[in-house]
């Protein structure tokens, strides 16, 4: 019987060789571009913004498995979601990759991270922390922007 392992490795594998919202958005969506030069990764986010709601979201570039299935994951997590429930998505990945503290603050919505908590073995290799980052990283870059 597989293990939990297993069901994670094929979660990262689907989102690689099948990668969601792939491609890029006109004008006036917002974009960031980021680089990982440990690895050679290279992500440009695409972020639709109507109102206070993520309406849509495309990425491309090209890297790693977890660079790439990272970033499809994001857009399928983020896609329909307001920006206060994007920012603590955000948060709560970073905290699940141990590059942020978790303040356990009660004021925090609760954040499920479902397909996410795939990469959670990505901690066991620190540097491919930046790998599984990435995408998040250039998001909020994007969100800023």
């Amino acid at each position: 019987m597989p293990g939990l392992e297993d069901l994670y490795r094929e979660i990262i594998l689907d989102h690689y060789r099948s990668p969601r919202n792939r491609g890029e958005l006109p004008p006036p969506a917002n974009k960031a571009e980021g680089h990982n030069p440990l690895c050679g990764d290279e992500i440009t986010v695409f972020v639709q913004v109507d109102g206070d709601v993520v309406s849509d979201v495309k990425v491309s570039g090209q890297g790693c498995s977890i660079s790439q299935s990272s970033a499809s994951m994001m857009s399928q997590a983020i896609k329909g979601k307001s920006l206060d429930e994007v920012r603590a998505l955000v948060h709560r990945f970073k905290v699940m990759m141990s590059i942020e503290e978790d303040a356990d603050d009660a004021t925090q919505p609760a954040v499920k991270l479902g397909d996410l908590e795939a990469l959670q073995g990505v901690v066991k290799f620190p540097v491919r922390i930046k790998c599984a980052t990435l995408a998040w990283n250039t998001l909020v870059e994007a969100l800023e922007s």
